[in-house]
């Protein structure tokens, strides 16, 4: 069956009957229809003096058309902890419209590791996306409103920072001229749109610790500058108060539920490649201060995903991470290795063991933040056993850890059972030892310097002068204290996405670099990276439709 198959025909439990599982009492959530809610502001203020249970991120290897399967695993294994006693928890990111209707597909998990109702959750879902690009896009109104009535804070036209956004991929709407048509129309000047999820909004929606705190990052963005290079903040525009209406209700966290009936909260949805990659600092709390164990997901690989959890959200949120999980796969470590995609049915275990070298990049880089790990092998039907024992093997031989086949997409939290109990024996274990890369004092050339050289494996960053006078300026301006954002590629330490494995002796051209004031962390931006992405040639879109009776087919 596909996973929409498996998804309509199993059991759901009310969600309010899933929300006290974790003991989220009934009237603190609100419902959207019987199988999804929102959990209320005032209990979560009733529960956050309590102790945080174990958090857990699960990240994997660079990705590659092969699969990996990390939200899949996320799920799996937090239905193998609680098939094993223990009260668990996942944390998820939404899904975007611009990968459903593009190329990656949905992000609800696959096969009998999923979350539910997978149609919604990859859709509309409660509506946060749209609350935030409204929001986003409030404020850009305002911003050109201003302008057009007398521009009193002085805003000068060639340096507005503030695009437009949409949650689609539409490379149309890169760059764009706006204001044509004369003078009732406002003044011409060069803009252009982002995808949501790299919204400073977003990312803002994600790091906010309450509705204060919400209001008060949304007042620090930078929109734009004066003619003598003055910031222009969102606050001076009396844009927070409208903002955070729109925003009110989509704060609150997301609870659905797996296809095993336990809690899964799904809230924000940042790309780890253009943004932080994490899902909203209120749910990863909430879940830590109901749960005994919480099971959440960065994006991509762990050299984007992983990094910026450790170094932005759990530096900002004052989170603890226990313990870790690398989600590997034999065929995508054969693409490493540098089989074709159409060979991978076939066994090479040279090609794995060459592609390996992927994998232990990552597994050494999680261990520099000090954290137990474990590698989840996310077993597809063609692996072979010689296969599978190769990865056993140079993990245990070469990198000092444990990995573990898993079954969950077909088997569900049976099949994850054993990542589970060695989850919960390195978490007792009481190792972690989490630390950041870098310090906050260190500076933001230093910073970006630190994770080419530590996570990416890179001799060093190159810029040009307007760059690098572009990271003085943010100094000088007070923000050197901030953590840093990479946006690269997904497909590579590098940045040339077709350079797999785990490359050496190459430098990382930077390209722009952007402030994220209300984010609080400064974005790098690095080779050819789209902040708005554009749809393949074959587009997943187009295969989609209603059919006779009303239902979304091959909808993945």
């Amino acid at each position: 069956m596909s996973d929409i198959d498996i998804a309509r025909s199993a059991h759901y439990e009310h969600i309010k009957n899933v929300a006290e599982k974790i003991d989220i009492p009934q009237k603190a959530v609100m419902e959207y229809g019987d199988y999804k809610g929102k959990v209320s502001y005032d209990y979560l203020r009733s529960v956050s003096d309590r102790p945080d249970g174990k958090v857990v991120l699960v990240t994997s290897i660079n990705p590659t058309p092969a699969g990996e399967g990390k939200t899949t695993t996320t799920v799996g294994l937090g239905d193998g902890l609680n098939r094993i006693g223990k009260k668990a928890a996942i944390c998820l990111r939404e899904p975007s419209l611009g990968p459903v209707f593009g190329v990656k597909g949905g992000a609800a998990g696959g096969g009998h590791a999923q979350v539910v109702p997978m149609e919604d959750i990859n859709l509309h879902f409660t509506g946060d996306f749209h609350a935030i690009t409204s929001a986003h896009n409030l404020l850009a109104a305002m911003i050109d409103n201003h302008i057009h009535h007398g521009n009193e804070l002085g805003f000068d036209l060639r340096r507005v920072a503030w695009r437009r956004v949409i949650d689609m991929n539409d490379r149309a709407l890169r760059d764009v001229t706006i204001g044509l048509g004369g003078v009732a129309n406002g003044f011409v000047r060069e803009g252009g749109f982002d995808i949501t999820v790299a919204s400073e909004v977003m990312a803002i929606f994600c790091l906010a610790t309450d509705l204060e705190d919400l209001t008060r990052r949304l007042g620090k963005i930078v929109v734009g500058y004066t003619r003598d290079k003055q910031a222009i903040t969102a606050g001076e525009l009396e844009a927070p108060g409208p903002m955070s209406v729109l925003l009110r209700d989509a704060l609150m966290p997301n609870i659905v539920q797996t296809l095993e009936n336990n809690p899964a909260f799904i809230h924000g949805g940042p790309f780890a490649n253009i943004a932080h990659g994490c899902n909203s600092v209120m749910a990863t709390k909430a879940a830590a201060k109901l749960a005994d164990y919480t099971v959440t997901e960065a994006g991509f690989g762990a050299d984007l995903g992983a990094e910026k959890f450790f170094d932005i959200k759990c530096r900002k949120a004052g989170i603890r991470p226990n313990a870790a999980v690398v989600v590997a796969t034999a065929r995508a470590l054969k693409m490493h290795g540098g089989v074709a995609k159409d060979d991978l049915s076939k066994e090479n275990v040279e090609a794995l063991k060459s592609g390996c070298a992927n994998l232990a990049r990552h597994v050494q880089n999680v261990k520099k933040f000090g954290l137990p790990l474990v590698v989840a092998i996310n077993r597809f039907p063609t692996d072979t056993d010689a296969e599978l024992q190769a990865i056993q093997a140079y993990a245990k031989n070469e990198l000092g850890v444990d990995a573990v086949i898993c079954t969950h997409f077909g088997d569900g939290g049976a099949g994850a059972e054993e990542l589970a109990n060695k989850v919960v024996n390195l978490v007792e274990g009481g190792t972690d030892q989490f630390a950041a890369l870098y310090p906050a004092d260190q500076g933001l050339w230093e910073k970006t310097r630190t994770i080419v050289r530590e996570i990416y494996g890179a001799n060093d960053i190159i810029a040009d002068k307007k760059v690098r006078d572009r990271f003085k300026e943010l100094e000088e301006e007070g923000y050197g204290h901030f953590p840093i954002c990479m946006a690269k590629t997904a497909n590579s330490f590098s940045t040339d996405p077709n350079l797999k494995g785990a490359p050496t002796n190459f430098d990382v051209p930077i390209r722009e670099v952007r402030l994220s004031a209300g984010a609080e962390f400064v974005v790098v931006i690095c080779g050819a990276v789209m902040t708005m992405p554009g749809l393949p040639s074959k587009p997943a879109a187009n295969e989609m439709y209603v059919d006779d009776e009303g239902r979304i087919q091959n909808l993945s």
